[in-house]
């Protein structure tokens, strides 16, 4: 089931698909001298302590992407990967900044994604959004730059997020700027209560006015929070390799998940930085039906919420929801 429905994925960093074959292969099309010697050494280097300590190789490994090639070659690997796990739409997040910082033209960035996702939704079949994330540990001086900086390109972003390291930088940092993102018509979402507390989960629905939250497992720690998530169906776009490669939990068994979809909670599954965290979509779903030995009814219920969760159109949404309905009934009575 999990392998055959068709399915969306809303939380995943393009940077974070970087595998480190292609890392290789790039750092030496651009001369690049890596910290490391093998493939194999850079996967042995991927064993975190915390957000910090993966986002410190992270960057690392941004370096060697310089060319709008790069990020074409980047963008279509992992469409490459939605098409081996029936992902048939995805939202994908890009770090501006983490580019543009090291001397990288946003347009050299923006337009080796977009190529790629137009030859996705044309040789593939798998639709596609761009959303525009700001670094949380970076000020909000140097979001509302990179906010100005990509307004030529902003009819084609469906939105803009919030991600990097979340303790010290609450989401009232940035109300200012996303502010401005919504008044030029884009969406907004936001990393909150991953390692931030529940508060920062009121804080992105508050002051950046969200419509979708990204983590968001720690919102069990707030009932009056849980409470207005399920009234108000708002989404929450779970990781659940991350959390474990990141020590949110000590391992699956003692993910929420669970417990957030038997709440009536509104949770979506999805990778995150798959080659960081040893899986991408499908890869997720099986280890959290694995531990913690999820029904049927729980699976599709999940993959649903993925599309229902999604920036889709209400037309082609309903689409998607007729094709999983008619999809999951055949297997159900297989």
């Amino acid at each position: 089931m999990i392998d055959s429905l068709p399915k969306a994925e809303l939380h995943l960093h393009i940077e974070g698909t970087l595998e480190p074959e292609l890392m290789f292969l790039l750092a030496e099309r651009n001369g690049i001298d890596l910290l490391y010697s093998s493939v194999e050494e850079v996967r042995q280097a991927y064993q975190f302590t915390d957000l910090q300590s993966f986002l410190d190789i992270y960057y690392a490994g941004a370096q060697v992407l310089q060319t709008e090639q790069d990020f074409y070659d980047l963008t279509w690997a992992y469409l490459e990967r939605c098409q081996q796990d029936n992902v048939v739409h995805t939202e994908i997040f890009f770090d501006p900044q983490t580019h543009t910082d090291r001397g990288i033209q946003f347009g050299t960035v923006f337009e080796g994604i977009d190529a790629a996702l137009q030859d996705g939704r044309k040789k593939l079949g798998i639709s596609s959004q761009i959303i525009m994330c700001f670094l949380r540990h970076l000020s909000a001086e140097s979001a509302m730059a990179t906010f100005e900086m990509s307004k030529p390109w902003h009819s084609r972003m469906i939105g803009v997020g919030l991600d990097s390291s979340e303790l010290g930088h609450p989401p009232e940092k940035f109300t200012e700027v996303f502010e401005k993102a919504r008044q030029a018509g884009l969406k907004t979402v936001a990393h909150a209560g991953e390692e931030g507390p529940a508060d920062y989960i009121w804080g992105a629905l508050e002051a950046l006015k969200v419509s979708r939250v990204d983590h968001g497992v720690r919102c069990l720690e707030d009932e009056k929070l849980v409470n207005y998530l399920v009234e108000e169906q708002i989404p929450l776009t779970v990781c659940p390799l991350s959390n474990i490669k990141l020590c949110v939990f000590d391992n699956m068994a003692d993910h929420n998940i669970k417990t957030m979809l038997d709440k009536g909670l509104c949770v979506t599954v999805n990778s995150d930085d798959p080659s960081y965290f040893g899986g991408y979509i499908n890869a997720n779903f099986h280890s959290i039906q694995k531990a913690l030995k999820l029904s049927h009814q729980d699976l599709y219920k999940l993959i649903r919420n993925s599309f229902v969760a999604s920036f889709l159109e209400p037309e082609v949404l309903a689409k998607h929801l007729s094709e999983l309905d008619s999809q999951y009934k055949e297997l159900s009575n297989a």
